[in-house]
């Protein structure tokens, strides 16, 4: 199990480095840099100003030693500062992580409190009516944006029944209560949407499971039809389940970009979408490598998970 962990972790590397490459890359592809951001509203900055402020920020160096310094300073554990207010980004992501976090689990509660019990039902009543409504719950999910979804709430239970905050964040050390209220709209704007790709996902899991042979066997012994469900078929089915939810959290982590910026969260997604409109090289950098990471190391918890729930599972 361990040598099969640092054999995952190895082969981890290579691929981060490939993500740090494109995304360095591709922001210095975008036209114009932090220097004409700063400066673009005042016209009266002189073009040898400019030049002297690339120099100060190292923009006149050849991109290959741009990356190689910045990648020999990250392989060191630092990220760099940002640009535009000389703040290091180690500094601030770990202010902001903990925010888009706490999004994510919060948003994978709401999905799979929904998605796990429609998905059993669906199953269970293939081709009547609650399957036929559960469905259509699953496309509508699949069709409407977060970020939609996330305005249409808001206009809903903020602006009209004035129950819930339309927007703002409050951290868990100062109030619990008014934290969890503040990320209950923004959750579930993630999470319904994450609910209806599990839920066809149980469905399909659920009745190819349900078709064993085991199955039967276990109901012809005369076991109750919940234990039938619950505790033979769904652990089975929960297997590729939880495949998805392992991608699906690096999706949560990049797609709350536009949910954060909704409902001014201030996570790492909005964090990272300031530093691309002003060409804050190092804060992108530094949002990309984390949510990455985070990403790896979601993947490597859910191979662990596989072997709890199937001990027939091994990993040499």
């Amino acid at each position: 199990m361990i040598f099969y962990f640092l054999r995952q972790l190895f082969l981890a590397i290579p691929a981060l480095f490939g993500v740090l490459i494109i995304t360095f890359l591709l922001m210095r592809a975008v036209p114009g840099d932090v220097v004409t951001q700063l400066v673009g509203i005042d016209g009266n900055v002189s073009a040898e100003r400019m030049d002297e402020m690339r120099r100060m920020f190292g923009l006149d160096l050849p991109i290959h030693e741009q990356f190689g310094q910045w990648l020999g300073a990250a392989l060191q554990g630092d990220l760099g500062s940002s640009l535009r207010t000389s703040r290091p980004i180690l500094q601030d992501l770990a202010l902001r992580f903990p925010v888009t976090l706490e999004l994510t689990i919060l948003s994978l509660i709401v999905a799979l409190l929904i998605a796990i019990p429609l998905g059993v039902v669906a199953a269970l009543y293939r081709g009547k009516t609650a399957d036929s409504i559960i469905s259509i719950f699953a496309l509508l999910g699949l069709s409407i944006p977060g970020f939609f979804l996330g305005i249409l709430l808001i206009l809903l239970f903020s602006l009209k029944l004035g129950l819930l905050p339309p927007a703002g964040y409050i951290p868990m050390q100062e109030s619990l209560g008014q934290n969890l209220i503040h990320m209950i709209l923004p959750s579930v704007s993630l999470g319904l949407v994450l609910a209806a790709a599990i839920t066809r996902i149980v469905r399909s899991s659920m009745l190819e499971i349900l078709g064993r042979d085991y199955i039967r066997t276990a109901r012809a012994k005369g076991l109750a039809e919940h234990n039938v469900t619950y505790r033979h078929a769904l652990r089975n089915a929960l297997i590729p389940v939880i495949t998805v939810i392992g991608l699906q959290f690096g999706s949560l982590l990049g797609g709350a970009i536009i949910i954060e910026q909704v409902f001014s969260l201030p996570g790492v997604g909005r964090f990272a979408l300031e530093g691309i409109n002003l060409r804050d090289y190092p804060v992108v950098q530094g949002a990309v490598i984390v949510i990455a990471a985070s990403f790896i190391v979601v993947n490597l918890l859910v191979d662990l998970i596989y072997s709890l729930i199937d001990p027939r599972i091994r990993y040499g």
